[in-house]
């Protein structure tokens, strides 16, 4: 047995520390910040923090010796301090943490050893206490302590994957929002921000992977070495990133920077997209906001496994993503994979901007982080892979957002949070995508250019720093010359989705004339009294192209709109709204439908099976779109309306009769589509065709159509001699749909494959498949082998979540009868999330109950807001099966004569 050195400082580890009392360096020659960043910075007045205040972090030397197979490691951490307040302790976070020993050093070499340590594992906080209380001034805290490695994406963490030659263990960190306490003791809150020197002892023959490239690396004998990571610039803890494994790197330059793709070891040729995709990146995002990225290297790093609460994390030079998410593999990975890989990486390399070199202070801000990213990422995506048409996809998103905003349970974008359980949960469609919509609008009502000099600006002041939300106001407000900040308070500030009611319009000497009426959308609060916004809104006529704009405040504007055609509001789509048009305008737009742009299209009917499902007009009148849209229309549209229709399908579960005869109208509007696009890829044909395909596939499938199921059963079959009758882009479709309607044998045949498969994202995918069965009796197998070793501790909680997206009420009291089973795979500031997901695709009254207990029984009031959306969800969905679906049911028979 090697013995592995102890993580004790040495001589050489103690003088840098003495000298880091009286400086930190520059962190990289040539990538250095102005060393005003890397000085003393005192906690921001007024921001929320859960440790008391006085005591500030500034810089810390970290060692960690992990021993991967005994899943523990051993840590010791030297952290310089700005004491402001005389004071005879000194509290942090730490969390299952075990301290061995602790003592501080001041700058005149007077040294305390801590009198002791006390641990409050409720608040996750340790705090050290001195014989002699500390004056004013810096000084050197030092703690050797040990902790566990984790079998979940949280903290340090092990994932453990198949290869040829065997399992292989690989080490990561995943620190978002609140577990770097789990690793080492700090002040874990993002306004503290701090220099990090992180330097590891591990085997010999595996990558150590940091934030920073690696400094210098000494050979300790015993296959183990000594491996130091540059300092890094001044972040905040969340951010800091450490990897080890039996891994490969590919490099190349752009812009000065060395970008580099990580993967387990006969994988990096899957990652060639992604590193080459990077350069075309970094240098649009150097140019964009003005301020180049600041760090030496920039690696993405791809992994195995996968977490049910996300997917990759912007580690400041060290982005950490699952395999699913970077790689592509050309047995399997599709157009969709592909333009996801994209969507991933320009998301999380826009956050080496927003969110690592210009932080919030704080999670109520979350938004700063993570709706500029999605926004980011939709914009530069559409920029430099115009092929894609990826600008359709906006919509979508805003649907999402508006799903949830509109019900009761919703909140603002700015949020008050107050607890680790809160932060996590504010990771939401209202964070993301409301976000992402708002500053999307507010982008369209300044102009593109005077929107980024305000980017600009922002990033300058606030580089290395923290922010909350009306720092970037005020910029926004300078470049542009005029208030925007009382726009963005009303869609930050305040929950809720804004209608805009579109009176009867009046044509006059070649121009249109309407009042707008400002209101409130919700889903499930009719009689509530509407909330005011100053919402900017376009509109044109159609086939004139001209638009008009105007501001409603205080709930109603007059709107002059060239040309005298069927009026669109929210042209273009850029607005957070919902539009009710009169029934004679909605006439006047069904009639003109074809003619519409397809984001136009896209945004009516999206605005007009929500309305119909809200009760707000006749749910006939999104149908008579579907029957409007023309084949010829851009294949998102068509996935549009073939999505709704399945989503109208499932409403109906549970009534057969009734669900059928949706069935046959929707597959008749679908089957043309289908004949249109085919089973096989045309040479030349755009990349939305190839998803489209995909998507009428599964639908279909899902709808039992008879046809699209017996020739993916046919083309299953034949795969076994004939590779090519499951082509890749194809491959998880056709499975999909087999093994929703499989039987007994077909589902053995498939898990036969999923236990012999060595390839971590094909054994991934078949596991999914396994969960995805219709018949009750095989999903309630599958639910048995997710608790066992056998899928792998990633996948156990995911296939519990593919079995309620068909069964949620088997999924649901499957994993309360199994509660202590479940919990064990799931990280404990997540679950509060993971049970009411479960429950949230249900429509039966019984559930209310059961989860309302649960959420009762397991989860304190302040992290109940997932259990309390779900619980709204499901009365939500409910109401639509009671009353808004009897209209559709006498629409069909109209239609049926």
């Amino acid at each position: 047995m090697h013995r592995t050195p102890t993580p004790r400082f040495r001589r050489s580890q103690l003088a840098a520390a003495v000298l880091a009392l009286a400086a930190v360096t520059a962190f990289s020659a040539g990538h250095a910040a102005p060393a005003a960043k890397y000085a003393s910075a005192s906690h921001s007045p007024g921001t929320t923090t859960q440790l008391p205040r006085g005591v500030t972090p500034l810089h810390y030397i970290l060692s960690i010796t992990p021993d991967a197979a005994a899943s523990t490691f051993k840590g010791a951490a030297a952290i310089k301090v700005a004491v402001d307040t005389p004071t005879a302790s000194i509290t942090f976070n730490a969390l299952n943490l075990a301290f061995a020993a602790a003592a501080i050093e001041g700058a005149g070499g007077s040294k305390q050893v801590t009198r002791k340590i006390d641990i409050d594992a409720d608040k996750q906080t340790a705090t050290v206490h001195f014989a002699e209380p500390l004056a004013k001034g810096e000084y050197l805290l030092r703690i050797d302590y040990t902790g566990k490695i984790g079998t979940q994406a949280t903290g340090l963490f092990s994932l453990d994957y198949d290869t040829p030659q065997g399992r292989q263990r690989a080490l990561y960190t995943q620190f978002e929002n609140s577990d770097a306490r789990s690793m080492l003791p700090s002040w874990d809150e993002p306004d503290y921000k701090a220099t990090f020197a992180l330097d590891v002892v591990v085997p010999s023959s595996q990558m150590a992977v940091g934030n920073m490239p690696i400094a210098s690396s000494e050979e300790l004998g015993n296959g183990m070495k000594h491996v130091y990571f540059a300092t890094t610039p001044r972040m905040s803890t969340y951010l800091l990133f450490f990897g080890l494994g039996d891994f490969e790197r590919a490099t190349k330059m752009a812009d000065g920077t060395e970008l580099g793709v990580i993967t387990k070891k006969g994988a990096l040729a899957q990652s060639r997209f992604a590193l080459d995709e990077s350069a075309a990146l970094l240098r649009e995002y150097n140019d964009y906001f003005g301020v180049r990225y600041p760090l030496p290297k920039l690696d993405n790093i791809a992994a195995p496994g996968r977490s049910q609460f996300f997917g990759a994390m912007e580690n400041w030079g060290a982005v950490f993503t699952f395999e699913y998410g970077l790689l592509l593999d050309p047995a399997i990975s599709t157009q969709s994979d592909k333009e996801n890989i994209y969507t991933t990486l320009s998301h999380e390399m826009a956050h080496q901007w927003f969110g690592d070199l210009v932080t919030m202070r704080w999670w109520d801000d979350l938004w700063l982080n993570e709706g500029f990213a999605s926004w980011m990422e939709s914009r530069t995506t559409e920029r430099l892979h115009p092929e894609w048409n990826t600008t359709l996809s906006k919509v979508g998103g805003r649907e999402s957002a508006m799903s949830q905003d509109a019900l009761r349970t919703t909140h603002p974008v700015v949020q008050r949070i107050a607890t680790v359980e809160q932060a996590s949960q504010a990771f939401d469609g209202i964070t993301y995508q409301k976000g992402k919509a708002v500053i999307s609008m507010l982008e369209a009502y300044v102009g593109a250019d005077t929107w980024r000099t305000a980017v600009r600006s922002y990033m300058r002041k606030h580089a290395y720093g923290n922010t909350v939300s009306d720092d970037l106001w005020r910029e926004v407000d300078a470049a542009a010359g005029k208030p925007v900040s009382a726009i963005a308070h009303d869609f930050t500030l305040q929950p809720g989705v804004p209608m805009i009611t579109v009176g009867d319009a009046v044509c006059r000497k070649g121009n249109t004339r309407v009042t707008l009426t400002q209101t409130e959308f919700s889903k499930d609060q009719p009689d509530k009294k509407p909330l005011s916004w100053k919402v900017p809104v376009i509109a044109s006529t159609v086939g004139n192209g001209k638009l008009a704009r105007v501001l409603v405040k205080n709930g109603k504007a007059t709107l002059n709109v060239p040309g005298c055609g069927a009026l669109l509001v929210n042209a273009g789509q850029s607005g957070y709204y919902r539009t009710l048009y009169a029934p004679a305008g909605t006439h006047a737009l069904a009639g003109s439908f074809a003619r519409l742009a397809p984001i136009d299209q896209l945004g009516l009917l999206a605005d007009s099976q929500s309305l119909g499902m809200a009760g707000l007009q006749d749910p006939a009148a999104f149908l008579e779109l579907v029957k409007a849209t023309p084949l010829s229309a851009d294949p998102q549209v068509l996935g549009r309306v073939a999505g709704s229709l399945n989503g109208l399908y499932e409403q109906y579960a549970g009534d057969t009769a009734r669900q059928q005869a949706f069935a046959r109208f929707a597959m008749a509007r679908l089957a043309p589509m289908m004949e249109q696009t085919g089973w096989e890829a045309r040479a030349g044909e755009a990349s939305s065709v190839a998803t489209l395909r995909g998507r009428l596939i599964a639908i279909l499938g899902d709808m039992g159509e008879p046809g699209v199921i017996a020739e993916a059963r046919r083309r299953y079959a034949a795969s076994e001699q004939d590779p090519s009758a499951m082509p890749a882009p194809l491959r998880r479709t056709i499975l999909g749909v087999v093994a929703q309607h499989a039987d007994a044998a077909t589902w053995e045949q498939l898990h036969a494959r999923a236990q012999q498969e060595k390839t971590p994202l094909v054994k991934n995918q078949l596991y999914d498949l396994l969960a995805s069965t219709d018949d009750a009796a095989l999903a309630q197998r599958a639910l048995a082998l997710a608790l066992t070793d056998e899928p792998g501790v990633t996948n156990s909680p995911a296939m519990i979540s593919r079995v309620s997206r068909r069964h949620p009420e088997l999924a649901f009291d499957f994993a309360l009868a199994h509660l202590e089973q479940v919990n064990a795979r799931i990280d404990a500031s997540s679950r509060s999330r993971y049970f009411p997901r479960l429950a949230a695709g249900s429509a039966q009254p019984e559930m209310i109950a059961k989860l309302e207990a649960y959420a009762q029984a397991n989860l304190p009031a302040s992290a109940r807001g997932d259990a309390d959306s779900s619980v709204a969800g499901i009365k939500y969905r409910i109401k639509v099966r009671t009353e808004r679906l009897p209209a559709v049911d006498a629409w069909l028979a109209k239609q049926t004569g």
